[in-house]
């Protein structure tokens, strides 16, 4: 499938001007976009222990809900901000959103666990549609300094902090009303936005070109076999023949794709991007901190309603905090970015996200919510709130106009890619903890249990309180560990691979500084 219309002058519209209130109206329509694409993780992930109990999900399979979503976001993000480059910004960003709210719609009304997981990848079609066109029209819409380093710091603020207001929304959602809510939520919201985008945003300019299918579809097929492939061995083990074929599909396809991209005259990923040291560095370290963030949402959602037995509510309560200390580590980095530059908030960054992880590794059974949870987390945001404005600005810098969506598909491809592949990492890790807690307290559950509970345990399968909250929290706390490890990665990344140049500084002022318009 090729398209390549003749490049134009951005065409005409009644949208405002940017500067004032048009481009305060702008950045809120694109911001609102971004917070119902990243949230949507989270505000579901409050609704998954209800959600297993209506559809029949199994505790390892539970996390295919959030990677349907997760996978098909990741793997057509950079076709997605390709889409926006040829065919027009603002017209495939409205596109995507509204295709992300009937998905949302569909998934609302599911039956079963298979109509759900299909409403989810749908969802991600949307979203991957919407989200790198967002991103690229910032750097389309505001002028290059101190206005842009703004725009970029609600972005980042947005995307690592929108996913601790999807669980406050999905704890009053699912408390007040239904599971089901946590999606139907989204049809007015992506309606309302659609609706605004025509009168703040202004229509970028088309650039010839064509759509790689082979390497989108490529890309997330590769991708779906990795994550398979780990959360099989969760389930199966890692000498299961299913998981080893999984694998090597893995590699096979993933290889071909890089193949593909090699030999494209306009590949979906651009590998010329890799080149740019700080690009590379901060590609990986997207990687590594979104499976750090991922896993903290995923697991102490399950912590704190399962072992501190919060409601949905209360759980979302309890998250409330990040979003607030996310913003005021994006609006220090924000501040000082231009004085001293993006790579101590990287590295900074990345050490309080290790240390907070670290620290939550240290939770049991007898665990609170304030003597346990309530710190870490907190450490853990300010350095992810430090962290994502680095790494926009960094991986947007000295990116010609007409690559903009590439960049941008390629660093949110990444972020939710890390994500879903850092997720599976992590779900295998706590698998293998929880069945080797599990063969500790089967034996002590049987010599206490009663002749009810063990016949309920031979037709369930299913240990009762406070067994299973040994084996939870057993799990939980091997996979923080694994989560820490891939912060501090990010943060050797940031010490050894990122340089920051003196054009780079003069740039975050306002300057033009050498290497084109980022």
């Amino acid at each position: 499938m090729s398209s390549s219309p003749q490049p134009t002058s951005a065409p005409q519209s009644t949208a405002r001007e940017p500067g004032g209130g048009g481009s305060a109206m702008a950045l809120l329509v694109i911001a609102s976009c971004q917070l119902m694409v990243v949230l949507d993780i989270t505000i579901v992930n409050i609704a998954l222990p209800d959600i297993q109990r209506s559809l029949d999900f199994s505790t390892t399979s539970l996390s295919w809900v959030v990677n349907a979503y997760t996978l098909t976001f990741g793997g057509l993000l950079l076709l997605g901000g390709r889409t926006g480059d040829i065919l027009g910004r603002r017209r495939v960003f409205i596109f995507g959103v509204l295709l992300f709210a009937l998905a949302s719609l569909l998934g609302g009304f599911a039956q079963n666990s298979g109509q759900l997981l299909a409403a989810r990848a749908l969802q991600g079609v949307g979203g991957a549609i919407a989200s790198p066109t967002s991103l690229a029209l910032i750097s389309t819409t505001f002028r290059e300094g101190p206005e842009r380093n703004r725009a970029f710091g609600v972005f980042a603020g947005v995307s690592a902090g929108g996913g601790a207001i999807g669980l406050l929304m999905g704890g009053v959602l699912v408390e007040w009303l239904d599971w089901r809510w946590v999606l139907f939520v989204n049809a007015p919201i992506g309606l309302l936005i659609a609706l605004a985008t025509p009168r703040y945003i202004r229509e970028s300019e088309r650039h010839p070109g064509h759509f790689d299918i082979t390497g989108a579809l490529m890309s997330t097929a590769g991708m779906v076999l990795l994550v398979y492939g780990f959360i099989r061995a969760a389930q199966e083990g890692w000498r299961d023949a299913l998981t080893l074929a999984s694998f090597a599909a893995a590699v096979i396809v993933l290889t071909g794709f890089v193949l593909v991209e090699r030999r494209s005259r306009q590949p979906i990923t651009p590998l010329h991007m890799f080149a740019d040291r700080n690009r590379a560095g901060t590609y990986g370290m997207m990687l590594c901190l979104a499976a750090a963030i991922f896993g903290m949402f995923f697991f102490l959602t399950l912590f704190t309603q399962d072992v501190l037995d919060f409601s949905p509510l209360a759980t979302g309560f309890a998250f409330l905090p990040v979003s607030a200390v996310i913003a005021i580590g994006a609006g220090l980095a924000s501040r000082y970015l231009p004085v001293f530059g993006p790579k101590p908030f990287m590295v900074v960054g990345g050490i309080l996200a290790a240390a907070g992880l670290a620290w939550l590794t240290l939770t049991d059974v007898h665990s609170t919510y304030a003597g346990s949870v309530l710190g870490p987390l907190l450490v853990f945001s300010l350095g992810m709130g430090m962290e994502f404005v680095a790494l926009t600005l960094m991986a947007l810098s000295n990116v010609r106009t007409e690559e903009t969506g590439a960049a941008s598909g390629l660093l949110n491809a990444t972020q939710q890619v890390g994500g879903s592949l850092g997720l599976s990492i992590l779900v295998t890790v706590f698998g293998t903890a929880s069945t080797n807690e599990a063969a500790k307290q089967i034996p002590r559950f049987l010599s206490q249990a009663t002749p009810a509970e063990r016949l309920r345990f031979e037709r369930t399968g299913q240990l009762p309180p406070p067994w299973s909250d040994e084996i939870l929290t057993a799990g939980v706390s091997s996979a923080f560990v694994m989560a820490a490890i891939f912060a501090v990665i990010a943060a050797v990344i940031a010490l050894v691979v990122i340089q920051v140049r003196p054009s780079d500084l003069e740039r975050l002022k306002g300057g033009t500084g050498p290497g084109g318009p980022a």
